[in-house]
C-alpha cells in the first residue's frame, strides 16, 4: 500500500476508533445511570476530541519539526547534517526528498559559480599581466625618444619596438575576442564539408616563410575523410598548431602535418622534431596564457592564446585535442573530428 494511503488510513482509524469509543461509552453510561445530562456528554466529547487532536497533531507535526531542524542544520553548514525521508509521514518524506534534491543542486551550482569566479579572476589577472608588458615597453620607448639628441639609428630602433609591441597588443585583443565569441557560442559559424588535405596544404604554404627562416621543412602526408565544420575556424586550428611547431624546432628542423582516418573519425596530427614539452603536463598547454617558459611567447610573437583557441574550436566541433611527447624526440598535437562520408 502506498505510504500516502497508509498515512490517511492511520488518521481515519484513530478518528473512527475514538468516535466508536465515545459512542460506546455514552451507551454504557445511559444503560447504567439513565440519561446523562447533555452538558457532561458535550464536555466529555470535547475533551476526548481535543485529546485525539493533540495525538494527530503530534503525529503530523513531529516529523515536520524534525525535518525543519535538519534543514536548519544544513543551512548552518554542519558537516554531519543530512535530510532524508524517515518513513514516518508520507508528506514529510516528499518534502525531505525535494529539499535534499534542491540542496544538492544548489550546492553543485554554487561550486560551479565559485570555480567560474576563480577562473574569471585569474583570467583578468593574466590579461592585465599580458597587457602590462607591451605597454611598459611602448611607454619606455616613447619616453626615451623624447631626448632631442638621440641618434637617428637609435630612434629608429625604439620606433620599431613601439610598432612590434603595438602589433602584439592587436594580436592579443583579436585573440581574446575570438576566444570569447567561440566560448559564448556567438561565433557566426557556417558549416560546410571540408577537405582536410586542402586545409593542411594551405597551412603549409602559409608557413613556408616562417619555416624557411629556420632552414627547416614542412610537409603534408596521408589522407583523411572530410569533416563538417566552419572552414575558417578549422583552418585556424591547424595553422595555430603548425605555427607553434615551426616556432620551436631547431635549425633545419622538420614539421609534418599527418592526416589519417579511423572508423568515423578524421585525425589531424602536427608532429615536430623539436625539444618536446619536457616534464610539462600536456593538458596545461591548452590553458589560457600558460607557458612552460615565460619568455617563449615574447620571443616568438605569440599571445599565449593560440592553443586555448584551438581547443575551444575543436570542442565546438565535437572533437578532441591532445598533446604528447614523441618517444624519439619532439612533440605531437593530435586533433580528432567526426568525419562525413
Amino acid at each position: 500500500m502506498p505510504k500516502r494511503l497508509q498515512t490517511y488510513f492511520a488518521i481515519l482509524t484513530v478518528i473512527f476508533a475514538t468516535t466508536g469509543a465515545l459512542l460506546t461509552g455514552m451507551l454504557v453510561l445511559v444503560n447504567a445511570f439513565g440519561p446523562v445530562p447533555v452538558f457532561w456528554m458535550a464536555t466529555s466529547g470535547t475533551l476526548i476530541t481535543f485529546s485525539v487532536s493533540l495525538v494527530i497533531g503530534y503525529y503530523i507535526a513531529e516529523p515536520l519539526k524534525d525535518l525543519h531542524g535538519k534543514e536548519q542544520a544544513l543551512l548552518r553548514g554542519e558537516p554531519d547534517a543530512e535530510v532524508a525521508p524517515d518513513g514516518r509521514l508520507y508528506e514529510a518524506d516528499l518534502l525531505a526528498h525535494d529539499f535534499a534534491t534542491l540542496f544538492k543542486k544548489s550546492k553543485s551550482q554554487f561550486g560551479d559559480l565559485y570555480i567560474q569566479q576563480k577562473r574569471q579572476t585569474k583570467f583578468i589577472s593574466d590579461v592585465a599581466h599580458e597587457l602590462r608588458t607591451p605597454l611598459t615597453a611602448i611607454h619606455g620607448s616613447a619616453e626615451t625618444m623624447l631626448d632631442p639628441d638621440m641618434p637617428p639609428e637609435m630612434r629608429a630602433r625604439f620606433c620599431q619596438t613601439i610598432m612590434s609591441e603595438s602589433e602584439r597588443l592587436t594580436r592579443l585583443a583579436n585573440d581574446l575576442l575570438t576566444l570569447q565569441h567561440i566560448e559564448d557560442g556567438t561565433d557566426s559559424a557556417t558549416l560546410e564539408r571540408i577537405d582536410l588535405h586542402r586545409v593542411a596544404n594551405e597551412v603549409a604554404d602559409a608557413l613556408e616563410p616562417l619555416i624557411d627562416e629556420r632552414g627547416g621543412t614542412i610537409e603534408v602526408i596521408g589522407e583523411a575523410p572530410d569533416v563538417l565544420g566552419n572552414p575558417d575556424r578549422l583552418y585556424q586550428v591547424v595553422y595555430n598548431l603548425a605555427a607553434n611547431a615551426c616556432r620551436f624546432i631547431g635549425q633545419e628542423g622538420h614539421v609534418v602535418i599527418r592526416l589519417e582516418g579511423f572508423a568515423d573519425r578524421s585525425i589531424v596530427s602536427v608532429v615536430d622534431d623539436g625539444p618536446g614539452f619536457g616534464d610539462i603536463d600536456p593538458k596545461l598547454l591548452f590553458t589560457r596564457f600558460y607557458r612552460g617558459d615565460n619568455s617563449r611567447a615574447r620571443t616568438t610573437g605569440g599571445s599565449g592564446l593560440g592553443l586555448a583557441i584551438a581547443k575551444s574550436i575543436v570542442d565546438a566541433h565535437d572533437g578532441t585535442i591532445e598533446a604528447y611527447n614523441v618517444p624519439r624526440g619532439g612533440a605531437c598535437f593530435s586533433v580528432s573530428l567526426p568525419s562525413v562520408h
